[in-house]
């Protein structure tokens, strides 16, 4: 990475490549079976359209750790963006909306969590 972005910079610039953190990553195993259901019945109930899954590049260091202490667990992470929405950026801000949206989705895959734990009590 270093050797590319230093190579040829453009217009006489001069370009230094350091790092200052350098993280394992990590790699979400598959969907439980429940999961995956329950994740595209609340996105259906939501937003009409199964759920949609996304890899981002970056990674969160603490998933890794997670990941190794409790190797059979799923883990949903997740966030909001939406219409116009510029993450991370000086005007960034919560779509309400699509926030109300996700927050349903996040109570269905509760729900089907708590069935499977404790049983259907409704």
């Amino acid at each position: 990475m270093k050797r590319l972005l230093e190579a040829d910079p453009p217009y006489g610039s001069i370009v230094r490549f350091e790092t200052t953190m350098i993280a394992a990553g990590w790699d979400a195993p598959p969907l439980a079976p429940w999961l995956e259901d329950a994740l595209n019945e609340g996105s259906v109930a939501a937003f009409g359209t199964a759920n949609l899954l996304f890899g981002g590049g970056g990674g969160i260091p603490f998933l890794a750790a997670l990941a190794e202490r409790f190797p059979e667990a799923q883990f949903l992470v997740t966030g909001v963006l939406g219409p116009e929405s510029n993450a991370h950026g000086p005007n960034e801000f919560l779509h309400l909306p699509t926030a109300k949206r996700l927050t349903a989705v996040l109570a269905a895959v509760l729900n089907r969590a708590c069935a499977l734990q404790f049983g259907d009590r409704s």
